[in-house]
Parts: C-alpha cells; sequence; structure tokens
C-alpha cells in the first residue's frame, strides 16, 4: 500500500479506523496484540453452510477490528473445509492485507485414518500443517497449536515438532490447547529450552466452566504466556436463548455432544439469575459473559463463533462494559458457585 496517492491515504483512513473501535490486548510477555474478542471457525464455515453467508461474517469481523481467526484441520463439517472454504475468501477478500491478520491453526484431533493421522506425533503434526497451508492458500500461519496433550507420545517429541516449524517458517508462533497446569509447564519449559515463541493457551473457560482458574492462569502467568478462551458463552446456555425454557430446534433440545437437556434444566434458575445482573448493567446475558472473562488479566482474547453478522457485532458490544463491581462479581460467584 502507498499511502502517498489518494486510495492508499484513503485505505490507510480506513484499516486507522478499523483498529481504533477494538480493543486490543497483549499476550504474555510477546509483542502480539490480539483483538479482544476472536472470531473462531469451528462452526458455521464448513462445506455443508453457505459460504456466503461465511463471507459477510469474516468481512463484518475484519470491519470490527477482529484481525483473529481460529481454526482448525478438523473444522467444518467435513473435516478440512473450514480451512479450504476460508482459504477461498481469504483469496478474495483479503489477500492485500495479510500483514494485518492473525491466523492459528491446529492439530492433534483426529483428522485422517491410520496411525499418523491424531494426537500428538511428529509425523502428524508437520503433515498436517502443510495440508492446512495449502488448504488455506497460505505459506505461514501466525500461531499454530497443539490441540490436546497426547497420553503415549513424548512431550518432548510434541514440543519438538512445534520447534522445527517456527524454524522451518511455518508458523511464527506455536500455542498448546487443553492442557493441563502441570502438562503446561512442562511444555513451556522443553519450548524455552529449544528458544520457540511460546505465546498462547487455549483453553475452555465460561461462568460454567472454570477449571483454568485452578492453577492454569497461575502457571501461564508465571511463563508469560497468555490465555484465549472458547466456549465463553457455555454452548450458548450464557444467553438469552434458555431463559424461558428449551426451545424447540435448540442444541439442547437435540441432546448434542456438547449440550443436553439436563445440563439446561439444572442450570435455568442460575442462567435467569445471571441474566438479571446483564440487565441491570445494561448488557446482554452473553455480553456480560464475555466481560467477565475479559476481567482476568492474562486473558488476551475470547474466541466467539457466529452464525451471522447481527450475531457478531452484538457480541462485540460487550466491549462496551467491561468493568464489574466487587458486589456484581460476589453474586456471580454465589449464583453459578
Amino acid at each position: 500500500m502507498h499511502i502517498n496517492d489518494k486510495s492508499g491515504i484513503e485505505s490507510y483512513k480506513a484499516s486507522a479506523e478499523r483498529y481504533n473501535s477494538m480493543t486490543y490486548k497483549r499476550t504474555g510477555k510477546s509483542g502480539v496484540l490480539l483483538p479482544a474478542i476472536s472470531l473462531g471457525l469451528w462452526h458455521n464455515f464448513g462445506f455443508v453452510d453457505s459460504i456466503q453467508n461465511a463471507r459477510e461474517v469474516l468481512r463484518c469481523a475484519f470491519d470490527l477490528g477482529i484481525t483473529h481467526f481460529d481454526l482448525a484441520n478438523n473444522y467444518g463439517p467435513p473435516y478440512g473445509s473450514a480451512e479450504e472454504n476460508f482459504g477461498t475468501i481469504l483469496k478474495a477478500d483479503f489477500k492485500s492485507y495479510r500483514d494485518e491478520l492473525f491466523v492459528a491453526t491446529k492439530a492433534g484431533f483426529d483428522m485422517w485414518p491410520g496411525p499418523y493421522g491424531n494426537w500428538g506425533s511428529r509425523k502428524y503434526l508437520i503433515s498436517s500443517l502443510d495440508q492446512s497451508l495449502k488448504r488455506m492458500g497460505l505459506d505461514y500461519v501466525d500461531v499454530f497449536y497443539h490441540h490436546r496433550p497426547d497420553p503415549d507420545t513424548p512431550l518432548e517429541e510434541t514440543m519438538g515438532a512445534l520447534a522445527d516449524i517456527v524454524r522451518q517458517g511455518k508458523a511464527l508462533y506455536v500455542g498448546i490447547s487443553n492442557y493441563k497446569p502441570k502438562e503446561t509447564q512442562k511444555a513451556a519449559e522443553i519450548l524455552k529450552a529449544l528458544n520457540t515463541p511460546f505465546i498462547l493457551h487455549q483453553a475452555r473457560y465460561s461462568m460454567f466452566d472454570r477449571w483454568v482458574e485452578d492453577g492454569l492462569l497461575e502457571t501461564l502467568e508465571n511463563n508469560g504466556v497468555g490465555c484465549i478462551t472458547f466456549s465463553p458463552l457455555a454452548q450458548g446456555m450464557l444467553t438469552d436463548k434458555y431463559l424461558n425454557g428449551i426451545p424447540e430446534g435448540s442444541r439442547a433440545a437435540k441432546n448434542m455432544t456438547y449440550l443436553d437437556k439436563n445440563t439446561v434444566e439444572s442450570n435455568i434458575k442460575k442462567i435467569q439469575s445471571l441474566n438479571d445482573i446483564a440487565q441491570k448493567r445494561g448488557q446482554k446475558l452473553s455480553q456480560m459473559a464475555i466481560a467477565w472473562i475479559l476481567r482476568q488479566p492474562q486473558v488476551a482474547s475470547v474466541l466467539i463463533g457466529a452464525s451471522s453478522s447481527k450475531q457478531l457485532k452484538e457480541n462485540v458490544k460487550a466491549l462496551d462494559n467491561l468493568s464489574f463491581t466487587v458486589d456484581e462479581l460476589q453474586l456471580i460467584d454465589e449464583i453459578v458457585g
């Protein structure tokens, strides 16, 4: 971009306006600043979904200052399709903005049959990332994660593969996901010895799922690693969807893997009480749930999914009120405790 010509100046102004509208947070002790809200492509971006809607959501996100897009090799369905669709949209709309984007992908869950398509071997991680880069049409990703601990492969092999991926120029930074505190500490020590920039731990975290507070956030703080959280709305429970019961066609009504009727029914009173607090704060329950996570200093960003631009814009409004009183926090603890 040449900012001396008219089109360059307009583009520069648009970029500046975009970033001024978003809150950015430092990722651990790294030089990376992530948008406080990032877009996850776990759902709504596969071949079974509308690519035009996916394009609209991505364009809306970027206009809101969301520069971080989070993928994994097996996002879809089918596996790999979210990366492929993202690559198609990237080529059409974001090619000239690559240096403004922070793109992540992962490997660690099942991806293809056979002994080398799952878990954390060097063979799997390097092969998977090569495939991911091809699907997305990228030379490198900004961060590459090991998606879950492997109980059988030595951690030294898995972390060594991440280190070599950075040395090969296929990723700028590395991260891990779903690791417990002790595993995280050991991973951090190995990566530090290998001079590998370990900057992010991706963990499930919400008002209803607070396991990260039992040692993980402290471990990340001690190692200068940032936390990026997923499932902040507890699969939809921390929205207004279930305030009056379980609607037909909802995730809980279908008894899906991540949310069932019993879980929702046992939490409805809590959901209603939390909603009362949110209303007094001038927020929707979903917005308060996101803001509640961002109060943690170790949290660099909250990953959200979005099925529409409208939903995305609604969730980003969480950033309008990130402050909590001591009384509010105590009341939330009492409700969810």
